[in-house]
This record gives structure tokens, sequence and C-alpha cells, in this order.
């Protein structure tokens, strides 16, 4: 008798796992709460208008992951150009090697706290984040950009963060530039592209979700279904349907679902795991989708803002990625505010966003067609300095009673959609 399988959540990961296992021959049943698939690459429809659900590209180097999407769709490949605004200035990205729009004054201290850096510092005896970022970008730039950005995009301050999801100096995540590069970037702003992807790609129809066609052909996919409660002596998911609750039966559980959210559902579990879990962290946010009739938006593919009076920490444009995300003649923008759930007042999110944009010249309200609010419980996983042990724990007491946990909330790494979509590969 074949063995039942389930697989939840229908992200990235999920997808993914259902994808290989069926090609051994198994027949899972995929188990998703949202009204279709697609998890945090998924997207939604206003007025003609689509928006993902916060920004997405694709810039795998994953052969697997790659053949998938070129299977499942035609796409647009664009060269990076991502831009910041710092003090209503706009700069280009990465701003560490791009200053030339900023004062004399401004460049000359950066450039000489940059020259003043410890010289042949071993990183991995670093203690946290700010300690890192000072290290590696003097004083005066790391506390005006990237010790700001961090409260903004992390929720935290960089010293309660640890630093090994940087990576390393050649994958590191933050650009490191050499001095001859910040001198150059402070007298020309024709600088190359030192973004850690020269090229995106993106479908031409349907949103990044259709990166997925090729992994929901034939899949047992229930919708609507959210998980309420796990018994792992009988072996039965307990979900909760817009009809009523409902059962599946398992003999192999995989899970992309956030691991807090997998132990709370779960009866009799130690007291060090329940602990463990309640300290894994992971950010949330507003995403502040706006069309706008015209296509009078900056240039820009998306943006980051250093400015803390200003919400967002970072703007994408879905028009920009693909035509086929607005209606002919218009343009929209999406904003990626992060903080924890009704921190703010729907007036306070849009003083401190749209208004924001508005007052800086960046959109025109008269161009202003909607705004809609929505708010992610989770984003990204926070990495403090609990991180690793309380993750070891879980994961390991969840192995212990069968259940595999896979993706970015699962495996709760730095995984960007790519890398989910291939931990769901790996399954076995």
């Amino acid at each position: 008798m074949e063995k039942q399988i389930v697989i939840l959540g229908a992200g990235a990961a999920g997808l993914g796992a259902n994808y290989s296992l069926k090609q051994k021959g198994y027949n899972p049943i995929v188990l998703e709460k949202d009204e279709t698939y697609g998890g945090l690459c998924g997207n939604f429809m206003i007025a003609g208008f689509r928006f993902d659900r916060f920004v997405h590209f694709d810039f795998t180097q994953i052969d697997d992951v790659f053949n998938i999407f070129k299977k499942s769709t035609d796409m647009y490949i664009h060269q990076s150009n991502p831009f910041n605004i710092y003090n209503g200035i706009w700069i280009k990205h990465p701003a560490q090697n791009n200053l030339y729009p900023l004062s004399e004054e401004e460049k000359r201290l950066i450039v000489d706290d940059f020259k003043k850096r410890p010289k042949n510092v071993d990183t991995s005896s670093v203690e946290n984040f700010e300690e890192w970022l000072r290290l590696q970008f003097g004083n005066y730039f790391a506390e005006h950009f990237p010790l700001k950005y961090a409260r903004k995009y992390w929720m935290h301050e960089a010293r309660e963060l640890e630093t090994k999801w940087m990576g390393s100096k050649r994958g590191c995540r933050l650009y490191q530039p050499t001095i001859e590069e910040v001198e150059t970037g402070c007298k020309s702003p024709d600088t190359p592209i030192t973004y850690y992807s020269k090229n995106m790609r993106y479908p031409k129809k349907g949103g990044f979700k259709s990166f997925f066609n090729e992994l929901v052909k034939d899949i047992d996919l229930h919708t609507n279904a959210e998980v309420s409660s796990i018994n792992i002596e009988t072996q039965t998911i307990k979900c909760t349907t817009p009809s009523g609750n409902i059962s599946f039966s398992y003999d192999r559980l995989i899970s992309s679902l956030p691991l807090p959210k997998i132990v709370s559902m779960l009866e009799s579990v130690p007291g060090n795991v329940r602990e463990a879990a309640e300290k894994l962290k992971a950010t949330s946010g507003y995403q502040v989708s706006i069309g706008l009739k015209g296509t009078n938006i900056p240039p820009y593919l998306w943006w980051y803002i250093y400015d803390e009076d200003i919400l967002p920490a970072r703007v994408y444009s879905p028009s920009l990625k693909s035509p086929d995300n607005a209606p002919e003649g218009c343009s929209s923008l999406q904003l990626e505010i992060y903080c924890e759930k009704d921190k703010y007042t729907k007036e306070e999110l849009l003083a401190g966003s749209v208004d924001k944009l508005i007052e800086q010249g960046v959109i025109r309200k008269e161009d202003i067609l909607f705004i809609d609010v929505r708010f992610e419980p989770y984003a990204n996983v926070i990495f403090d300095h609990n991180i690793y042990e309380a993750r070891k724990i879980v994961r390991n007491y969840l192995a212990s009673i069968g259940i595999e946990t896979i993706g970015r909330f699962g495996e709760w790494d730095y995984l960007w959609s790519d890398q989910a979509l291939y931990s769901g590969l790996s399954i076995k």
C-alpha cells in the first residue's frame, strides 16, 4: 500500500517537495491555508493591477530551479538598477561605493572613516552585526546608512543580530568595496554594477508565481485548508475550511510552515522545545500597494529608503517588472513597511509612507487611483543571538516525531525564493 504523504504549505518549498516526490512516483496531498498556491511568492489583483506579496525577482544559479522556471513561463531579463533614498537624495545602490551625489564634506567624512578601519580583522570573531558594519564601512557610514536600515528592515538594532547570515567575503550579502572603489564612486556617477546579481528575471505574464507553473501540473492541492492541530500518535491533521473542519491521515509529513506555528499545533510538547520555539523571531510587515494613472514614477525596479522619518524600508514597481502587472498607460508601486501588526493605524501608515513620497515629489497625489494595505505575519527570519540553538532544538524535536521541515520557515533560514524551492526539490 502506497504511503500517504502530506505536505503543509503550497509556497515555493512545498511545491518543490510535491514536484520531487511526484517524479519518484508518489502522490502527495498538499494543504494550503490560502485560496491558491504561491505563499509569499503569490500575488493579488486590484482593478486590473497585479501585486506580488513583497518584491520578487529571479537570479538563481541553481540549474534545477532555473530549468523549472524556464519550462514554466517566458520571462524578461532586467539589468539590476536598484537605488536608494538618503536624506531625500537618490543614490545608486550599493551606496558605499556610489557616494557621488553627497556633499563634499559628507564624502570626506565617509572616506576618512573608511581609511581608519582596522586591517586584517578576523570577522569570524565579531560578536554582532553592528560591530561587523563598523569594521567593514567605518563608523560614519555605518551610523548613517546600514545601522538605520537594520532598524527599519529587521525590526531590531544591529547589535541584537548575529552575522553568520551575511555569508562569506566572496558571497557576502552586503558589498564590501575597496577604498579605491569608494573614492571612485565619490568622483563619478559612472560606476559598474556591483549588486550581487547583475541581471534579474521576471515572468512576462502572471506575476512571479508564474515561475511555478510547471510545479502545479497534476497536483493534489487542497486550498483554504488551514491546519489547526496535528496528532502524531494517530498521524492525523485537522484543518479548518470555509465549509467546516476536515481531517487528513498521513504516513509521512513534510512541513514548510513556520516552526513556531508547527509547535503550537502539537500537544504534549516538551517544555524546552516550546521555550525554544518562542525564541524564534521573524519580521512581519505591511504591503502598501498603489495603483497610478500615467507612468510618472522613478525608473528603478526597486529602491531602499534610509530616511527613518519615511516608514517603508523598500519600494518596488510591479509595472516596471512587467507591463502585464498594470493596465495600459498606468503604473504601480508597492511599499514594504516592517513592523508588528497594529503598530500604526492605517492613517499613520499612509502618512508615513504615501504622503512622504508625495512630499518628496516621487509620485503625485492626483495620479493615485487606489491604495491597498495588507499585513504579512511572516516575512524574514530574524538572526538574533538565540536563533541557532533554538532552531536546532525545535528542528531536532520535529524530526524525532516524524515531521520533516523545509523552506525558509521550515529550515528557519535566510533563503531566497530559489533556495526555498530547492529545499523542497531536495526531498527524497
